[in-house]
C-alpha cells in the first residue's frame, strides 16, 4: 500500500524547521569554536583586535581624507619647488634637475611622470604667492586631517582635544615637520647617490640606516604634534617606528604596488592615470600609518582579545566601546556614560553544547 504524496510532503515541511534549526546550531557551535579559539591565541586575537579597532573607528575614511589633502597640496607645492628652484640654482641647470629628482623619489614609479608634467610658473611673482597659499591651504587640510585621525584613534574626548588657536598652532608645527621631512629626505636621497658613486655600496646601507633613525624622529615628533596631550611620549613610539618602517618599505617596494595595480594607466588614460597613481600612493601610505597607530593603541590600552562574533562581549570589547562613547564629551561639565544590556555579558555555551537550547535562571541549559 503507497502512501500519499501529500503526506510526504506534509512529513517533511514537519521535519524542516528541525533540520534548519540543526544546521544553524551547528554554524553558531562553529562561531563560537573559531571566536574561543583566536581570544585564546594573542598571534591571532591580537591582529584580530587591531582590525576591529580600524573598522570601529571607520579609519578607511580618515585615511581617504588625509590622501585627499595630500592630493590637494602636492602640485601646488611641486610648482613652487621648481620655481624657487629655477631663482635660485638659475646657473646650474644640472643641480635643478638633481634636488628635483630627489624630491620625486617619493613618489615611486608615478615621478617621473610628476617631473614631465609640472613646470616653473617663470619668474611671475603673482603666480609663485598663488603657488604658495595654495601649498599652505593644502598642507593647513592634511594637517586638521591626521590631528583629527590621531585624536579619534586614540578616543580622545572632544573637549580634551586642541581647539582654536592652538589647533591652528599645531598645524602649521605639523607643517613644519612635514616639510623638515621632506627636506631630509631629499637631502639623504642626493647624498646617497652622491656616495654610492664615491664610496660605493656599503655608504648607501648606512645612508638608509640613517634615514630610517630620522624617520623614526620624525614621525615620534609628528605623531606627538598631531595628538593631544593626553597620550603620552611614550604611548606614541611604537607608533612612530612601525610608522618609518613602513614608509621606508614603501619607498623601495611601493612602486611595485603601483605599478602592478595602474600599469597600462598612463599609456591609456594619461594625465588622468598620473591622478589615479598618484591617488592609490597618497591613500595606502595614510592607511598603512593608521594601521600603524591603531597597533599602537591596541597595545597600549591592552584592547585585546576582542570578540567576532557578539555577544558576548569581552572586557577588552566593553572598554573599547565606552571609550568610543566618551570621545562625544564635548564639555567638561558634560558626562557620557555606556551601559550594556544583560544580553551582552551572557556567556558563551560550552564546546558540544547546543546555542540554540534555553538555559534556565540558574544559566543551566535544559
Amino acid at each position: 500500500m503507497t502512501r500519499p504524496r501529500g503526506g510526504i510532503r506534509a512529513g517533511n515541511q514537519a521535519r524542516c524547521p528541525w533540520r534548519v534549526r540543526s544546521v544553524g546550531s551547528w554554524i553558531k557551535r562553529l562561531l563560537n569554536a573559531v571566536d574561543r579559539f583566536q581570544q585564546r591565541h594573542a598571534v591571532l586575537g591580537f591582529p584580530i583586535a587591531v582590525w576591529r579597532k580600524f573598522g570601529d573607528d571607520q579609519a578607511g575614511n580618515l585615511a581617504a581624507l588625509i590622501a585627499y589633502y595630500g592630493f590637494v597640496s602636492i602640485f601646488p607645492l611641486l610648482l613652487v619647488l621648481v620655481t624657487v628652484l629655477g631663482l635660485v640654482l638659475a646657473g646650474n641647470p644640472k643641480l635643478q634637475q638633481d634636488v628635483l629628482n630627489s624630491a620625486l623619489t617619493e613618489f615611486p614609479v608615478i615621478g617621473q611622470q610628476l617631473r614631465d608634467n609640472i613646470h616653473s610658473f617663470g619668474r611671475s611673482g603673482a603666480g609663485l604667492v598663488i603657488g604658495i597659499v595654495g601649498t599652505l591651504l593644502g598642507a593647513r587640510g592634511i594637517a586638521g586631517a591626521v590631528q583629527n585621525a590621531m585624536n579619534q584613534i586614540w578616543a580622545v574626548p572632544r573637549r580634551e582635544r586642541p581647539g582654536f588657536p592652538f589647533s591652528l598652532l599645531r598645524s602649521f608645527a605639523l607643517i613644519g615637520v612635514i616639510g623638515l621631512g621632506v627636506l631630509v629626505t631629499t637631502a639623504l636621497s642626493g647624498i646617497s647617490a652622491w656616495g654610492g658613486h664615491t664610496f660605493g655600496a656599503w655608504s648607501r646601507v648606512g645612508i638608509v640606516a640613517l634615514s630610517l633613525v630620522l624617520n623614526v624622529g620624525l614621525f615620534w615628533l609628528g605623531l606627538r604634534v598631531a595628538t593631544a596631550a593626553e597620550v603620552t611620549w611614550r604611548e606614541l613610539r611604537l607608533g612612530a617606528i612601525i610608522s618609518a618602517l613602513v614608509w621606508q618599505t614603501l619607498q623601495y617596494l611601493g612602486g611595485y604596488f603601483v605599478s602592478h595595480s595602474l600599469r597600462h594607466s598612463s599609456s591609456l588614460y594619461g594625465t588622468f592615470g598620473l591622478v589615479l597613481g598618484l591617488l592609490a600612493w597618497l591613500y595606502l601610505q595614510a592607511q598603512l600609518t593608521i594601521y600603524a597607530a591603531e597597533i599602537d593603541v591596541v597595545r597600549t590600552r591592552r584592547l585585546w582579545p576582542r570578540s567576532l562574533f557578539p555577544p558576548p562581549l569581552t572586557d577588552e570589547d566593553r572598554r573599547a566601546y565606552r571609550a568610543y562613547a566618551e570621545t562625544e564629551q564635548r564639555r567638561p561639565e558634560m558626562q557620557v556614560e555606556a551601559h550594556f544590556g544583560e544580553h551582552a555579558k551572557q556567556q558563551r555555551p560550552a564546546d558540544g553544547q547546543d546555542p540554540a537550547v534555553p538555559a534556565d535562571a540558574s544559566g543551566e541549559r535544559s
